[in-house]
């Protein structure tokens, strides 16, 4: 068993920051990358940000150089950065595992942890 849990979420006037933790704690023998999505109603999830085992990163254009990934490796634990929030960013943002090394990989999800961006 594997738990994934995020916290940091919250409501911010356009312009602000918040900054989100996510750890997965349980049966974890390898973390290949984890990573930030989120979602609105009515919407597919998106991807925001992902950081690999070798700490590379990946984001989605729309958050490019406000958001930052970074990772704890000891803790299993990946934090998110955001600054310069917009309305835009609103939505329930989720955490993703995914452990495995050099084959199929097993992808765990938060239950996610909600912003709120005022204008």
């Amino acid at each position: 068993q594997v738990q994934v849990v995020e916290s940091g979420g919250g409501l911010v006037q356009a312009g602000g920051s918040l900054r989100l933790s996510c750890t997965a704690s349980g049966s974890i023998v390898s973390i290949d990358h984890m990573g930030w999505y989120r979602q609105t109603p009515g919407k597919q999830r998106e991807l925001v940000a992902t950081v690999a085992s070798d700490d590379s990163t990946n984001y989605s254009d729309s958050v490019k150089g406000r958001f930052t990934i970074s990772r704890a490796n000891i803790k299993n634990t990946v934090y998110l950065q955001m600054n310069g929030l917009k309305p835009e960013d609103t939505a329930v943002y989720y955490c993703k595992t995914a452990l495995g090394y050099g084959g199929p990989l097993y992808t765990y999800w938060g239950q996610g942890t909600q912003v709120i961006v005022s204008s």
